[in-house]
């Protein structure tokens, strides 16, 4: 199906440029993670109309605590992620990455998300300080999360629609063309299952111009080929081979596209599991103070 084109007057068009160009060049312009963090701070403070509510709470102006609490995480150096507990994560990555994906989740929940010729052109800018790579004409729609934002790399015109999870805990690859349906998820981790404290990092692959639809879940170190599709709520458990259609759950090749049958592989060739191929090596840093947040005893009942 072809989309129409869309004019906003020449005014409007002005404003969005100026917003997206003047982000753009404060976020080149930081060199440490420190003076990334301010030049997001002071993004979210202006996105928000609160420069000067925040400026005199910085600057030790008696402050509610509640309206203290909500000052005080614009600046991303007074908030957490997630993600920012993980004892494998790179420190100095994510110092980085961290600010940049803090003005992603908050640019979000401002009524500038919802206005796609704002919001689409700011995500690709955003992208391109934050992701490994970003390829030409990236279309990315609101509500995206992801775990550290700087292991995953798309290709041109690549589309991520709403509510897509990218987790990059590992290593996620989109190439060029694909499209990634509302409501999907992609991982690139996975957990022992018997001490699900013991995480292994994969890199996953959507190949290009193939098609995660709507609901999916495709399991780390899952290579889903190109010009394949995965149906809408089908759970990828192996490799789905270039020109496949596979659903279900766990999803299996049902179909080759029309048109493809000479070049594809055939249906039996599907659902292959090859994530130790694809397996990353552990990298939790020796000297990292780690903890079980479960505290339990997981060796078998006869052995306690």
């Amino acid at each position: 199906m072809t989309k129409r084109h869309v004019s906003l007057p020449a005014d409007a068009k002005d404003v969005r440029r100026a917003f997206v160009s003047g982000v753009d060049e404060r976020l080149s312009a930081a060199e440490t993670p420190d003076e990334l963090a301010t030049a997001v701070t002071e993004t979210l403070a202006d996105l928000r109309g609160e420069r000067d509510a925040y400026e005199a709470w910085r600057d030790g102006d008696d402050t509610r605590p509640a309206a203290a609490a909500r000052l005080a995480t614009l600046d991303p150096r007074n908030a957490s992620l997630e993600s920012e507990y993980y004892a494998e994560k790179d420190e100095a990555a994510f110092a980085r990455s961290k600010p940049l994906q803090w003005l992603w989740r908050q640019f979000d929940t401002t009524p500038l998300a919802d206005n796609v010729d704002v919001a689409l052109p700011f995500r690709r800018m955003l992208a391109g300080h934050l992701f490994a790579g970003v390829g030409e004409d990236v279309r990315l729609f609101k509500g995206i999360t992801m775990t550290y934002g700087h292991n995953i790399e798309l290709g041109d015109n690549v589309v991520v629609h709403d509510g897509v999870h990218l987790d990059d805990r590992g290593e996620l690859v989109v190439g060029a063309r694909a499209s990634v349906s509302d409501g999907a998820h992609l991982y690139t981790h996975d957990h022992d299952v018997v001490d699900q404290t013991d995480v292994t990092n994969y890199r996953t692959e959507i190949g290009a111009d193939a098609r995660v639809t709507q609901g999916a879940l495709v399991r780390a170190g899952v290579r889903v080929g190109e010009n394949a599709l995965v149906g809408s709520r089908s759970v990828v458990q192996g490799d789905v081979p270039a020109h496949h259609i596979a659903v279900g759950s766990p999803a299996e090749s049902v179909r080759v596209k029309p048109g493809w049958e000479p070049v594809a592989a055939p249906l039996d060739a599907g659902g292959e599991r090859r994530q130790t191929e694809r397996r990353l090596g552990d990298a939790v840093p020796a000297d990292a103070a780690v903890y079980d947040e479960f505290q339990r005893d997981r060796s078998p009942p006869g052995e306690r």
